[in-house]
């Protein structure tokens, strides 16, 4: 039978005493390979992405769009490596997310970005604070969601169960960040009444301001007592619907109007804002 050349080769090397060095030789170069190479569990990918929060209180979103979000994406693609910008307009409030080309560093991206906003900081538009940057990465990701449900407890209740949760789970090592979303936090709910409020002579400003004045916790200052030193608190936050009630709002005939006379006080669960 007449062999083709990939056959006389292989006979070839079926014959000779090199095959067995080759084939060592192979097998050795392979695990020095295996044994050089660097290796990790779980490998870091470098994807930098930067959200550039932008301001103009009272703006509408075209107005945002044109003279913040607009400018602020012709900044973003003139710095180098950039590979994608995202963006989003709303009332009085803009989002522009820059990514970066995969094996960009981190650190530089984030200064590259605030460099070109400060370079053109003097064609910000009246009244627009400065932009927010905030980077992100692989790590911000959520490796682990857990989703409570129930058919007895409403969403309030279990947001409070997950609220409790997520302090455990903090005290796990290695856990960098949780968040609770959905459901709906408890609250001291107010709600004024007009007769009253005008019956008493109370504004709805002077509650407001008089809740705001009592819910404050600040330093009085310090005082020695021998070896110790001893500072001095004023105020505590507003806890319960009864600490809230007994807020003095006004005065009327020389005698102090508490909040509770003027509205309705009751703790209950904030409304939904989102389904």
């Amino acid at each position: 039978m007449k062999l083709g050349l990939a056959g006389r080769v292989a006979a070839a090397f079926l014959q000779s005493k090199l095959t067995p060095l080759l084939a060592a030789a192979a097998l050795g170069v392979g695990v020095m390979a295996v044994l050089a190479t660097p290796r990790e569990e779980e490998p870091q990918i470098s994807v930098p992405m930067i959200d550039v929060m932008l301001a103009l209180p009272g703006a509408s979103p075209t107005e945002v769009e044109n003279l913040l979000v607009r400018p602020v994406e012709r900044l973003m693609w003139a710095i180098p490596a950039v590979e994608h910008v995202y963006s989003s307009a709303g009332e009085g409030r803009g989002l522009v997310t820059v990514r970066f080309k995969v094996g960009e560093d981190q650190e530089r991206s984030v200064v590259k970005v605030h460099a070109k906003l400060l370079a053109a900081a003097d064609g910000a538009p009246p009244g627009a604070p400065p932009p927010m940057v905030k980077p992100h990465s692989i790590d911000d990701v959520p490796i682990v969601t857990l989703t409570l449900h129930s058919r007895e407890y409403g969403s309030g209740r279990l947001r409070e169960l997950a609220t409790y949760l997520e302090s455990d789970i903090r005290t796990i090592p290695d856990v960098a960040e949780t968040f609770v979303t959905g459901g709906e936090p408890w609250e001291v709910r107010v709600e004024l009444d007009p007769a009253r409020l005008a019956a008493a002579g109370v504004s709805p400003a002077e509650v407001a301001g008089a809740l705001a004045g009592a819910n404050a916790r600040l330093e009085a200052g310090e005082f020695p007592a021998g070896d110790v030193v001893r500072l001095v608190h004023v105020g505590a936050p507003l806890e319960t619907a009864r600490d809230a009630g007994s807020v003095v709002v006004g005065e009327r005939n020389g005698a102090p109007v508490y909040l509770r006379d003027v509205a309705r006080v009751e703790e209950q669960y904030g409304e939904p804002t989102s389904y």
